[in-house]
């Protein structure tokens, strides 16, 4: 895809619609911005993946083919698919990383053994809602254990450094998301933008991604997330956790907006009781590196408890819970 898209920027030129619109496009094109060339990548692969496109998907991985093989195959699909590349291009890039749903499982077991009651999740910038369903997956661990279900969907394999977490009994009593623009991953148009956005040469992410589509949808409303999460910390949940939770999506709020929804949670956690309580799980970028911190609060007591840190798109984990977390084994 690297290749690719250094072809893009070298031959792209005017006369084609598709071309014109990239080369015409107004703003930021990149990550901070609109994501274009990822935008670019992504409505490219949709066409090798729906099968509309053969002479492309025969340049693209496995196959290998010089660049200019590959650069009149990407043309061949401007001029035979203008329309559907348009109207991709117009829409910003969306995945639903599972593979950081090993950092999920690992702090749902160290909840669940701190706790010991079922849970209620609710999961923040949910996109198709892969993600709420971490309890169905499984974590393998490098003594050879594993933390989850033994008829798993799917098993995650990080590279896992530190402590291990312990091993815990979880279960779920309900789950709900919000997302901006939800994916609807039950109709086939969903699913496969879903593994648009994953990249032909990252097969392991395109196998993950599809496993976890077998497991049963979970719901995502549409809408603004603190509306919505306060209607869910307004509901009282006697006998269950209810966990709060989000990967790489509240440092897209508004910093106003991250202030309100800690607000919220806080206010909401002054009311909990231990049996009913409340954790808020967070896996996001806090200006350190490498990875993003994952961090849990619970209350009763609002303790903060940094857990570790977890690459951006779950390929590797280092568990290294604070002191006060006392149970986790090595």
């Amino acid at each position: 895809m690297a290749r690719l898209l250094r072809l893009a920027a070298d031959r792209l030129a005017p006369g084609l619609p598709v071309a014109e619109r990239l080369l015409g496009w107004q703003g930021d094109l990149g990550p901070a911005g609109q994501s274009v060339p990822l935008r670019l990548a992504g409505a490219l692969h949709g066409l090798v993946l729906s099968g509309l496109a053969p002479g492309l998907a025969a340049a693209y991985p496995p196959h290998a083919v010089d660049d200019d093989w590959l650069w009149r195959e990407i043309e061949h699909a401007f001029r035979a698919h203008e329309p559907r590349l348009l109207e991709w291009l117009d829409r910003p890039p969306q995945t639903n990383e599972v593979r950081r749903s090993a950092a999920l499982i690992a702090a749902g077991h160290w909840l669940s053994a701190r706790v010991g009651l079922p849970f209620v999740l609710s999961e923040i910038g949910a996109s198709a809602g892969l993600n709420l369903n971490w309890d169905r997956f499984a974590l393998a661990l490098p003594d050879g254990s594993r933390r989850g279900p033994r008829a798993a969907l799917l098993t995650l394999n990080p590279d896992w450094q530190g402590l291990l977490p312990p091993d815990a009994q979880v279960r779920v009593v309900g789950r709900r998301g919000v997302d901006l623009s939800p994916i609807d991953a039950d109709t086939p148009e969903g699913a496969l933008r879903l593994c648009a956005y994953l990249w032909p040469d990252q097969p392991e992410r395109l196998a993950l991604t599809r496993a976890a589509l077998g497991a049963p949808a979970a719901p995502v409303d549409r809408g603004d997330a603190l509306p919505w999460l306060a209607r869910r910390l307004a509901r009282p949940r006697p006998g269950a956790l209810h966990v709060v939770f989000h990967t790489v999506a509240w440092q897209y709020l508004s910093a106003p907006a991250r202030a309100a929804g800690a607000e919220m949670l806080a206010v909401a956690g002054a009311r909990a009781t231990p049996s009913a309580p409340l954790a808020h799980v967070a896996m996001e970028t806090d200006g350190d590196d490498p990875g993003a911190g994952l961090a849990v609060t619970l209350w009763p007591g609002g303790k903060r408890v940094d857990l570790g840190r977890v690459d951006f798109h779950g390929r590797w984990v280092r568990w290294n819970p604070a002191p006060a977390a006392a149970g986790a084994t090595r």
